[in-house]
């Protein structure tokens, strides 16, 4: 690294906290120091200090922003409803930042952020951690490749748990529509979704404050179609307790010659079938697996964690501070997987297919 990298830590105790470990993470980055924590819970922030041996700590974040002269803030809240804030700071601060998804509530929000940051020549690297395995990169060569022919859609699923539709669709979905993006080539040109809640479609006294500070939120049953340019199609489905065991939580590839499907995460094994018909019952061909080595090799690398994967995306951060090259999963990035989410919310709000990028850049749900 050609210098070392002043952190600091965004915490909210009780209210997304530090996000998937994402505190802990920071701190192990080479080239990087962590110099303070801000979080308003005293025994919250005393704790993230702990694991990352930051030498202070602030009940304001504002006031660290001020204070501290950091290169990166690091955004650790799962709840999103200060995220906009937060990064808004942290621009205004000059910070580069790292950050727990999903990015912000709205499309305005977004843009703001974006706005801001790019104004300062700013880099944003997001917990969207597929974006940054080589499994992904593996697979994204294989496809290329012609391995399983040409591509004609993407099917993917949330968990299907209790958050089962909207929840489903901002939490578990921002991972998949990441993947989709990569996978497909590009971003969506248009969406028609459907949305209900026990069997109706949605109206305004569905709408309810959502978990996560996600904002508003309805829905108990997910169901979009995205046209992608070249004529494929990517769909999205998500019903509440409908999960399977093991999980759905995947994207699948189909193409002429075959299929592939990835689970999200850092480094985890893809599967690739080699069956133009899509059915090893009848063909008895196999799945094989992919790492990031390629088909059928043992995987070489050791660092498959969630943590493994918040250290890839913040070496990518510093890599992107130091070229001036986007992140693998930018800000704008991050804005088109928001895009992708409340396409489904307008689609249902006008009952037809609408165009992306949208003209709507607040909660479609607030127009209901």
């Amino acid at each position: 690294m050609a210098k070392t990298y002043r952190v600091g830590i965004i915490g909210r105790t009780g209210k997304g906290d530090y996000g998937h470990g994402v505190d802990t993470a920071a701190s192990k980055v080479p080239g990087c120091e962590v110099v303070a924590v801000a979080d308003d819970h005293e025994a919250g922030r005393a704790a993230s200090q702990k694991r990352t041996n930051a030498p202070r700590g602030y009940a304001d974040y504002h006031e660290m922003l001020a204070k501290e002269q950091l290169d990166i803030a690091v955004i650790c809240p799962r709840w999103i409803d200060q995220h906009a804030e937060m990064l808004l700071a942290a621009a205004d601060a000059g910070c580069h930042v790292y950050m727990e998804k999903p990015f912000c509530r709205t499309l305005a929000e977004c843009d703001a952020v974006i706005h801001q940051m790019e104004m300062r020549h700013l880099h944003l690297g997001i917990a969207h951690i597929s974006q940054y395995s080589p499994v992904l990169s593996t697979v994204q060569s294989l496809i290329r490749e012609g391995a399983i022919g040409d591509v004609l859609e993407l099917r993917g699923r949330g968990k299907e748990d209790r958050r089962g539709g909207g929840e489903d669709l901002w939490v578990l979905g921002s991972h998949i529509f990441g993947l989709m993006r990569s996978l497909a080539g590009g971003d969506p040109i248009s969406c028609m979704a459907t949305v209900t809640q026990n069997d109706e479609p949605l109206n305004a006294s569905h709408v309810a404050a959502g978990a996560e500070g996600i904002g508003p939120l309805a829905g108990d049953n997910v169901q979009a179609r995205y046209t992608f340019p070249g004529g494929r199609s990517g769909y999205f489905a998500s019903r509440r307790n409908m999960g399977g065991n093991p999980t759905r939580f995947a994207i699948q590839v189909f193409g002429s010659k075959g299929m592939i499907e990835m689970e999200s995460g850092y480094l985890v094994p893809a599967y690739i079938l080699r069956d133009s018909s899509w059915s090893p019952g009848r063909t008895q061909k196999p799945w094989e697996r992919v790492t990031s080595a390629g088909i059928g090799k043992p995987e070489p690398r050791t660092d498959g964690t969630y943590e493994g994967g918040h250290i890839a995306a913040m070496t990518d951060l510093i890599q992107a501070i130091e070229t001036q090259r986007p992140t693998k999963c930018s800000a704008r990035d991050s804005r088109a997987i928001v895009e992708m989410i409340a396409a489904v919310f307008e689609s249902q709000r006008q009952g037809r297919s609408v165009d992306l990028p949208l003209e709507v850049r607040e909660n479609p749900l607030t127009l209901l």
